[in-house]
């Protein structure tokens, strides 16, 4: 394994998100919300099918941004007229199949039925489920849910002109700060972050769920497919050099990931392989905060490219990240400030000044990942020790969607109401 190779390179210690200036490394200068606000009556020139789509995804409950130039840039790309008008009856939580949506939409079902599987198959901006004969079609968030699909591959052979222009106009929106304003409660963590393996591999705390090797025993079946973050960051001439085909799904939905080419199917052994290398490379993996699911997800991360750690790493806001099962905790007799744990911190949650000899960490940002013990390689002054109120993962998606509805629509209101204050539609 190139454990230690990676470390402390320029190309992936995080450069971005990590200043060094008169002896202090840590966090740069946080980004501000670069984002203009429009009506519908501002673009008289989008055709209605169009501007009615950006509408659309501005719902909160989509986690969607107000109406803004660089979503309308986005739609506009993203569909024809013909696309965009099956794609205005779609809901997010009910299914409709192809004859409703014809209804709907006041088109023939012969015209609909190959717009739909456009859509949903090769475009992948809407879901698709239930009989081959029959299927329900809902839609997706954009970010995640369309970006994640539309991007993810097995390789970059089948990446097209048009996929890259989508990753230019989708980071366009994301780099407005939207997402700042979906942020700001605190509700259900998504997802979270598993330690480092060298950082807690004989720690007697630890708990099954805490190993990825041990993760990765509950599954039968795994796939892998091209990073969308880092693949986004490439082609916007900011990508980190980091590898980038360990985006992962494991368990029951491997099969129809693998048959409608979102990922390639790889062994437990080389699924293991691949996580410790990104481990290896500086990057942290998440899992879905889900305890007992059946398909799970984990991509590998780095602060630099990855959206949702991009939040706090860009915007200094929190992220939809459950809090960490453990902390690093420094032993100042045996610190000699030399930073290492700063640079290699993918949160930026460490501020370390060498002159001065002061260590400051900030546990808000801090996900547990163990990659500033890792980096303590000579003085091993940083160990993790539990947290003593650390709660578990979700045991179903039951339980964790029965939490996150309610949150959604009190979000809705205070985003709409902070929308409208701020003079939006």
């Amino acid at each position: 394994m190139k454990i230690m190779g990676a470390f402390m390179s320029s190309k992936t210690s995080g450069s971005r998100i990590i200043q060094i200036a008169q002896n202090v490394i840590g966090p740069g200068e946080p980004k501000s919300k670069k984002l203009k606000v429009r009506r519908e009556s501002d673009f008289p020139g989008v055709p209605r099918v169009h501007l009615a789509a950006a509408v659309k995804y501005t719902d909160p409950m989509l986690l969607g941004p107000p109406l803004c130039d660089e979503l309308i840039d986005l739609v506009h790309h993203m569909f024809t007229e013909e696309e965009a008008a099956v794609f205005l009856p779609l809901g997010l939580l009910v299914g409709k199949t192809a004859r409703q949506i014809a209804k709907e939409a006041r088109m023939p079902l012969e015209t609909v039925k190959p717009l739909l599987t456009s859509l949903s198959m090769e475009k992948r901006f809407i879901t698709r489920s239930g009989p081959e004969d029959n299927p329900k079609y809902r839609l997706l968030p954009l970010m995640p849910g369309v970006f994640e699909l539309c991007l993810i591959r097995p390789s970059l052979d089948s990446l097209t002109d048009w996929h890259r222009r989508f990753a230019e106009l989708i980071e366009a929106l994301y780099e407005t700060g939207y997402m700042v304003e979906h942020m700001s409660g605190k509700g259900p963590a998504l997802v979270r972050y598993v330690p480092i393996k060298q950082s807690i591999d004989s720690h007697p705390m630890a708990l099954p769920g805490d190993k990825f090797e041990m993760i990765l025993d509950r599954y039968k079946a795994f796939g892998v497919g091209i990073c969308q973050c880092r693949l986004t960051e490439d082609i916007n001439g900011r990508g980190c050099g980091r590898e980038k085909l360990n985006c992962a799904i494991m368990g029951e939905g491997v099969a129809d990931a693998v048959k409608n080419g979102l990922v390639k199917e790889v062994t437990k052994a080389e699924m293991l392989a691949i996580k410790l290398e990104a481990e290896a490379q500086g990057m942290v993996n998440w899992m879905f905060n889900i305890d007992n699911a059946k398909t799970q997800s984990s991509c590998s991360c780095c602060g630099c490219c990855c959206h949702n750690l991009r939040t706090v790493t860009e915007f200094n806001v929190p992220s939809s990240i459950a809090p960490p099962h453990f902390l690093p905790k420094v032993d100042t007799d045996q610190c000699n400030y030399c930073g290492k744990c700063a640079l290699n911190c993918p949160l930026a949650a460490i501020t370390v000044n060498t002159k001065a000899k002061t260590y400051v960490h900030r546990e808000e940002r801090c996900i547990g990942c163990g990659l500033c013990v890792v980096a303590c390689d000579q003085k091993k002054a940083i160990t993790m020790v539990p947290v003593p109120d650390y709660k578990l993962p979700y045991r179903s998606w039951f339980s964790f969607i029965s939490r996150a509805v309610p949150h959604s629509i009190v979000q809705k209101r205070r985003i709409n109401r902070e929308r409208r204050g701020a003079g939006g539609p």
